[in-house]
């Protein structure tokens, strides 16, 4: 689907042809009128010759309406310019032309309306004229039907060069991130809350569950409808009206927008690209106030020069933009700059950076994904994807990592290795960026919960207080000045066995499943306590905690004062 956009001076016949190739009258108000004059949006649908959708945005042409034609053409695919040729080109026109230029519009054609009103030598001066004025533009070489809408002349051409730029024209991409600037929101009798706009990254279904920003209200989408007609789902390039849950439609604004949740980088700061318009008279500064019309949105901004102090007309540089509530906005975003003191478009450009790192006074932004994870180190590909637009595969985990970001983390790593001591660095202790660099150190293993150089020897394998524990397994010693921490490993490995503050060999745990194995075989009705202190040659305090090890695994199990067998019994020696 596509949506083109007229363009051109007030009263060159923009809203009479957009009536002539649709049936739809696009101006709404009763002022609009009766006064001839397009104030506000007008919207209108049409299917070409070949069986086209086309979806025609009409905007106002007078300079005080400026803000309302910038908010109809944030998101159209191409533009019909329509200029009469009984005036010529104008203002508007040439406001309109830069405009479309600055919002990165590369598509149109031209319409020169009013053709059964001049005579012939005028409308060949109106062609020479729009080829002059066309030069090095995007409309350069494009298609200029002449048509004059009352009389029907030239309407069958116009439809067919629509149809030829509706075919070299590319459709919106599908990026699976549904974006919805809302040009307009009303109340719907029996339905609640309707916007409209155009739909733009991905598709859009009944019971999506959306944001609305900059409100951050979360929403439901009711019904769908495209060209009047209810539809379940509707792809990229569609203009939608949708029908919301969850919001009153006075509290939605002109230039709010719709997205899926989680899925947008939401942002008061960005650097831009901005182009200066050449035809200004001054330069521009940090100094005046500025409105940023993204979208279908207008918002005041703070503007930050990055390098020099000024642009010149017909420059271009890196500029700093400050907004006063924050946006879903993407690297490639278009935006028109005006400064409202002047009354006056300055320029316009693309976002390059959603959530500038640097200081403005270093700060050098691009588009380059490899700068954005370079000044980040590391960053989540999930979260990469939200500030560039890019979904890249992750170099390690998760993880987009610079290369020297990976080198330094691995050094890093290394150095507590090495300064971890003969237990090993406890995986535990590190965070999710540093275990994940463990894969890559392949001198090293993980064993048990512990990361230790692969050729590091098992200082405790040969630990005194093992061979101590073994060889009084009933009666072991208490550990006393043997190091905490190798005594915790020695636990966790299972080489001892912690029992209600006592310590004793693995050995000498099976030793005494086997003793009570044999007490059981002598007498299957049970054992005292007493019976295995006697047996075992040791005190109350060993026997208790063995017993109660010994029940906690199923060796034996509690039938008031006796032990019997339990289901992990061994065999007697």
């Amino acid at each position: 689907m596509h949506v083109v956009a007229t363009a051109g001076h007030v009263d060159h016949g923009k809203s009479t042809l957009v009536e002539a190739l649709t049936g739809t009258d696009p101006d709404r108000f009763a002022e609009e009128k009766a006064r001839g004059l397009t104030i506000d949006l007008g919207f209108a649908a049409t299917t070409l010759p070949s069986g086209a959708p086309l979806s025609l945005v009409d905007v106002p042409g007078h300079v005080r309406f400026i803000k309302n034609m910038l908010a109809g053409v944030g998101a159209v695919d191409a533009c019909l310019f329509v200029v009469a040729a009984t005036e010529g080109w104008k203002p508007q026109s040439e406001e309109h032309l830069r405009i479309l230029e600055l919002l990165g519009v590369a598509h149109g054609i031209v319409a020169l309306t009013k053709v059964g009103v001049a005579d012939e030598d005028l409308v060949e001066l109106a062609h020479l004229e729009l080829e002059e004025r066309l030069a090095g533009t995007f409309l350069e070489g494009a298609a200029i039907v002449d048509v004059d809408a009352p009389t029907d002349v030239g309407l069958d051409d116009l439809r067919t060069a629509l149809d030829d730029l509706l075919a070299a024209t590319p459709t919106s991409a599908d990026h699976g991130r549904p974006r919805l600037w809302v040009d307009r929101s009303f109340a719907a009798k029996g339905s609640g809350t309707v916007v409209t706009g155009t739909l733009t990254g991905g598709r859009l279904a009944v019971d999506d569950e959306l944001e609305l920003h900059p409100r951050g209200d979360r929403v439901r989408v009711r019904a769908l409808q495209n060209h009047h007609e209810a539809r379940d789902d509707l792809p990229p390039g569609s203009r939608c009206a949708v029908n919301l849950v969850g919001v009153a439609h006075d509290d939605v604004q002109r230039g709010d927008v719709l997205v899926r949740p989680g899925r947008w980088h939401l942002t008061t700061v960005v650097d831009a690209d901005l182009a200066v318009l050449d035809g200004l008279d001054h330069a521009v500064s940090r100094r005046g106030a500025f409105v940023a019309y993204v979208g279908a949105g207008e918002h005041p901004v703070r503007l930050r020069i990055l390098g020099p102090d000024a642009l010149e007309p017909g420059a271009r540089g890196a500029v700093r933009l400050f907004l006063p509530e924050a946006l879903p906005l993407l690297p490639g975003d278009r935006f028109v700059l005006r400064e409202s003191g002047r009354a006056e478009t300055v320029g316009g450009g693309e976002v390059l950076d959603v959530e500038p790192r640097e200081r403005a006074s270093r700060a050098r932004p691009d588009r380059s994904v490899d700068r954005v994870v370079r000044e980040r180190g590391w960053v989540n590909v999930d979260e990469l994807e939200r500030l560039t637009g890019e979904r890249r595969d992750p170099d390690l985990g998760n993880w987009a990592v610079d290369p020297g970001a990976l080198q330094e983390s691995v050094a890093g790593l290394r150095e507590r290795l090495e300064d971890a001591g003969p237990l090993g660095l406890d995986l535990a202790l590190l965070d999710d960026r540093q275990r994940a660099v463990v894969e890559l150190l392949d001198d090293a293993v993980v064993d048990g919960g512990h990361l230790r150089p692969a050729d590091a020897v098992d200082t405790l394998a040969d630990h005194p207080f093992l061979a101590a524990l073994a060889a009084q397994p009933f009666a072991p010693p208490d550990p006393g000045d043997v190091d905490r921490g190798e005594l915790r490993e020695m636990v966790r490995r299972g080489m001892v066995v912690e029992q209600d503050g006592v310590f004793f060999a693995a050995s000498g745990v099976e030793a005494a499943a086997r003793l009570a194995a044999r007490l059981l075989a002598d007498d299957p009705d049970g054992f005292t306590v007493s019976a295995f202190r006697e047996a075992a040659g040791n005190t109350r305090k060993h026997t208790l905690p063995l017993l109660a090890r010994l029940d906690g695994t199923g060796v034996t199990r509690r039938r008031g004062d006796l032990r019997i067998g339990g289901p992990r019994l061994p065999d007697p020696d």
